[in-house]
């Protein structure tokens, strides 16, 4: 398994990647959430960002896209999950931004364990997603070894 950058052709299987594992994780989405959300990652999010993309001989398994400090999005595909695809693209994100900052969905019961369980920890809450949709949101930092970080209100 190795990490690249992505090319605008990889597009269509990180969106791909993202249906699978949003359809495995994220079944507290309302049917018209799912499918306005689905609309803005395929026509205006993935199409515009810098994919990093985890791939083995059998193709790409998963994507991370950063902003700056931020991990925006780490989707792998769902019949890779627990095998290492996600800790390998999250410490891609690490070798970037050390003290990287994510939202979780507080919903979705794989990922906050994902991050505590590296070393990641929690620095505030949000009552919605940034649309202002109620999927509420657990804002993460990661704190390298020795470091701490307060929580904020």
């Amino acid at each position: 398994m190795r990490i690249r950058n992505g090319t605008p052709a990889d597009v269509p299987r990180a969106l791909e990647i993202w249906r699978a594992a949003v359809d495995a994780t994220h079944g507290f989405l309302t049917e018209a959430d799912r499918a306005e959300i689905d609309t803005m990652v395929a026509e205006q999010f993935l199409p515009n960002v810098a994919l990093f993309l985890a791939e083995d001989a059998a193709g790409v398994q998963g994507f991370l896209v950063m902003d700056g400090e931020m991990i925006d999005a780490l989707f792998v595909d769902p019949a890779m999950h627990g095998r290492g695809v996600g800790t390998l693209l999250l410490n891609h994100a690490l070798s970037i931004a050390p003290g990287a900052t994510v939202d979780a969905s507080e919903q979705a019961d794989n990922a906050l364990p994902f991050y505590l369980a590296r070393g990641f920890e929690i620095i505030g809450r949000s009552e919605t997603d940034p649309q202002g949709r109620p999927y509420p949101l657990i804002h993460l930092r990661h704190a390298p070894r020795g470091a701490a970080f307060k929580l904020r209100a």
